[in-house]
């Protein structure tokens, strides 16, 4: 126990020596534990402190537009701890040119839906699927090449086994713009009659074609899709039929005439998988008369909508829970609750509540045993009978603070942020918001980092002059904060994957019974 106290007075005084180098915080309070363990005069001691652990309810909505959806989700999963959760996913389609020519007598040959999902990219299956496969080019017609397919097992969560029946709908809602605000929960029109279905078997596939001559190649799907085949009838008369009209010459026109695609399961049960929206393909292959010196052919040509970025997308979630556990959870912020139950994707949150007791004591030490905190963690444990269940544990959280800012115009509204540790640590070697600790027993649990929050509560020369906040609520959610284009500089407190994120785990709460109950573990010496 010594050693380990020791290790981690290291490594936090190594975070907090790097605060200081980058970030000017006040050196005093900020070295201290560096001072207390390099002169071999410091008593490490790790106690736990009492909090008070909730489950806030989200009401099963969460905001899925655009602006939230790095990745969308497809599936549906039922289980006996939250119940039945169903993913779908609108987006509006576009044309790639307005006022488009197709050609003389143009005929559709076929359409294809092509959705990318997140896959396993060291897990891969070839198959030579044709020898004689034979190739057609606008330059050398047709040519004798080979056909290969490289298979991945698409990463899931859930009943990984089994099968999905995806579906194709056209909507009838507008959907407006891409900017526009979107709640998960928000219903949308479509039409009954499916444009396309396909069986999906849990993987996704690239073809490369191979030129049998000299192995050039002629065709490659670099990044493994789903393909969906669509009704080739209904772009017949959606889009060829509509050549020279209205409806084609311009985008305004044709997102009011051709509103978008919903993509959905069948099933109420499965797994959910995601997909990158902005790669998503749709494309059209047609033939059409072209006539040169007195000879008229019917060559195969493609036409590529476009259902990337600058579309409308949405995610739109379905919740059953009736008669699961999560439906007789409870909301206490006031003494806590038994178990936790948190699931992103508008599930509930984790509430933890630092109490006047807590505080009180911890201003004792520090005021009658001259104890300074070195660190301080709010450790959860998962509940072991969702351990045993093995699905997937939780590998990504966030964690904010609530507070009240009395320097506003309303005085006791409560505010939301990042805590004072990301704000002041980010980017400094070692820190993490949280760390995962016996992930593949039946003990697993996480500490979230809140050591600055709580010297800034207990100890008065850790806060900052300017800053008249105190943090007593934290708020833990699935998934992680999102990164600007460089991967490393965070958003913003509300951009996070939470709104895609197809986790859930259940916790232990505040339940004074139970040993590995939710607590503030703090690491403090004295001199």
């Amino acid at each position: 126990m010594i050693h380990t106290v020791k290790k981690t007075i290291t490594a936090i005084s190594m975070v907090v020596l790097g605060s200081i180098l980058l970030y000017n915080c006040e050196p005093e309070a900020d070295t201290l534990g560096e001072q207390l363990f390099l002169d071999g005069a410091a008593q490490g001691k790790e106690q736990a402190f009492p909090v008070i652990a909730y489950n806030i309810n989200n009401n099963d909505t969460i905001r899925t537009d655009a602006a939230k959806l790095t990745y969308g989700v497809l599936g549906a999963f039922n289980e006996s701890q939250f119940g039945m959760q169903k993913a779908s996913y609108l987006t509006q389609v576009k044309l790639s040119t307005y006022d488009p020519d197709f050609g003389t007598n143009a005929t559709v040959d076929s359409v294809v839906l092509v959705i990318k999902p997140r896959y396993a990219s060291d897990s891969v299956t070839t198959n030579t699927v044709d020898d004689n496969y034979t190739y057609t080019t606008a330059a050398d017609g047709a040519v004798n090449a080979k056909k290969v397919v490289n298979t991945y097992p698409v990463l899931k969560f859930g009943k990984a086994k089994k099968s999905l029946t995806i579906k194709v709908n056209e909507v009838q809602t507008f959907l407006k713009a891409a900017s526009d605000t979107v709640k998960s929960n928000d219903v949308f029109a479509f039409d009954s009659n499916e444009l396309g279905s396909k069986v999906f078997n849990g993987n996704a596939s690239s073809i490369a074609i191979t030129k049998d001559d000299g192995g050039t190649a002629l065709f490659t799907a670099s990044t493994p899709g789903i393909r969906i085949p669509l009704d080739k009838n209904f772009f017949q008369t959606k889009i060829i039929a509509k050549k020279d009209q209205p409806e084609l010459q311009d985008a305004s026109n044709f997102i009011r005439y051709f509103k978008g695609l919903r993509v959905s399961v069948a099933e109420s049960d499965g797994y959910l998988f995601q997909f990158s929206p902005n790669d998503m393909e749709m494309i059209m292959y047609y033939k059409y008369d072209k006539t040169e010196n007195g000879t008229t052919t019917r060559p195969q040509t493609s036409y590529s909508f476009v259902l990337g970025s600058g579309n409308a997308h949405i995610g739109q979630y379905q919740y059953a829970r009736t008669g699961s556990a999560v439906a007789g959870a409870g909301y206490n912020s006031v003494t806590g609750d038994a178990k936790l139950y948190a699931q992103a994707m508008g599930g509930n949150s984790i509430g933890i509540k630092i109490p006047e007791t807590t505080i009180n004591d911890l201003k004792n030490l520090y005021q009658n045993n001259k104890a300074a905190i070195i660190s301080a963690k709010i450790r959860i444990y998962v509940d072991p009978a969702w351990n045993s269940t093995k699905y997937t544990k939780p590998k990504e959280f966030t964690l904010l603070r609530r507070y009240v800012d009395p320097s506003s115009t309303n005085p006791t509204k409560v505010r939301t942020n990042f805590t004072n540790d990301l704000l002041k640590l980010a980017g400094v070697t070692g820190y993490t918001i949280f760390k995962a600790y016996n992930m593949d027993t039946d003990k697993t649990y996480y500490d979230f980092i809140v050591t600055q929050s709580i010297k800034e509560m207990i100890e008065p020369d850790s806060k900052a002059s300017t800053d008249k906040t105190e943090t007593k609520y934290f708020k833990i959610d699935l998934g992680s904060f999102e990164t600007s284009s460089d991967g490393i500089t965070l958003t913003g407190y509300k951009s996070t994957t939470t709104p895609y994120n197809t986790s859930r785990a259940v916790f232990i709460g505040t339940d004074a019974t139970n040993a590995n109950r939710v607590q503030l573990m703090v690491t403090y010496g004295t001199k």
